[in-house]
């Protein structure tokens, strides 16, 4: 397993993160910043596409 953060300063509000991968991430409507909702997850698929896509870079993965 891996853990996925958000770097909330860096973070814009996009949604794409929660559109690609809405079972790890979700827009805080009140900030409109990335919330995790699930830290430790496994690093392919959508947590990687969500990372991958992001377009500030606010998502990382420590494997």
């Amino acid at each position: 397993m891996a853990k996925v953060k958000v770097d909330n300063d860096a973070c814009i509000g996009c949604g794409v993160c929660e559109n690609l991968c809405p079972e790890v991430f979700k827009l805080d409507t009140e900030t409109m910043k990335c919330k995790i909702l699930v830290e430790d997850c496994d690093p392919n698929g959508c947590v990687r596409d969500a990372a991958d896509s992001c377009p500030v870079s606010a998502i990382t993965i420590e494997e």
